[in-house]
């Protein structure tokens, strides 16, 4: 059996405030979170309201292509 077409997919969320501000240089890197999303329930891009280390507050993370 090959991992063709699985429902749950893992994705990777990735911290928007830190890449455009990683442009100046203000932040020492960019946050990032793996995690598992339902392809047939969200089959858009997912946005989630997570707390970003290098921002030090809740920032918009958003799913980058692997």
């Amino acid at each position: 059996m090959g991992k063709g077409k699985d429902v749950r997919v893992t994705i990777i969320l990735e911290c928007t405030s830190c890449v455009r501000n990683d442009i100046k240089k203000e932040s020492a890197g960019i946050s990032r979170y793996i995690t598992q999303k339902n392809r047939h329930n969200t089959p858009s891009r997912l946005e989630l309201r997570k707390f970003c280390p290098y921002c030090y507050k809740h920032t918009i993370h958003g799913e980058i292509k692997k």
